[in-house]
């Protein structure tokens, strides 16, 4: 799920700013230690910082040089949740499942939750369906849910994610689905 949160924070200003606007120098700051990318198991995966609300006086710390200023501020950030439905694409296909890109962050469908049907990976880098026939392959835009969601490593936290769901999958299927749906309707 995609969030405004607001922090406090005390935020450290190097000496090479202190001549500048304290405002800009203190979000230029920010950007430096929140860049996107910046991901912790309290945040999520941090997009942007969305702006400064308040900036307080600063301390200048013996030894060090800089000031640090006690910040109020907004982030943009993505923390996927359990049971949340996403959409994305596939960036990559293997042998033992999909890479799924959320936007801010990377899933992986294990092959088994790509779809209902018994499926294979076939050399042009695609997944296929047995009995479905549906194809599965790099650039589909997707629906998936959330199941797992990991931080165990920081740096590459770990996004588990289901198609095998009802209203779940490749877009093209869900269309395809949804026009049979309609035509069923209007036969009755």
């Amino acid at each position: 799920m995609f969030y405004e949160i607001k922090i406090r924070d005390h935020i450290r200003v190097p000496p090479k700013l202190l001549g500048e606007n304290v405002e800009e120098s203190v979000l230029s700051s920010l950007n430096n230690k929140y860049d996107s990318g910046f991901i912790s198991k309290e945040l999520g995966s941090v997009i942007a910082v969305a702006g400064v609300e308040e900036v307080k006086e600063g301390v200048i710390i013996a030894g060090d040089g800089a000031a640090y200023y006690d910040t109020i501020f907004r982030l943009l950030i993505f923390k996927p949740e359990i049971q949340e439905v996403v959409l994305g694409s596939v960036t990559d296909i293997t042998d033992f499942g999909v890479f799924f890109n959320m936007g801010a962050i990377d899933g992986m469908i294990h092959i088994s939750q790509t779809m209902d049907d018994h499926v294979t990976a076939n050399k042009s880098g695609s997944l296929a369906g047995k009995d479905s026939k549906k194809v599965l392959k790099t650039g589909d835009k997707c629906r998936a849910r959330v199941i797992a969601v990991s931080y165990k490593d920081i740096n590459n936290p770990k996004i588990g994610l289901t198609m095998r769901q009802p209203w779940m999958g490749a877009l093209s299927w869900l269309d395809k689905q949804r026009k049979e749906s309609e035509k069923r309707t209007k036969e009755r």
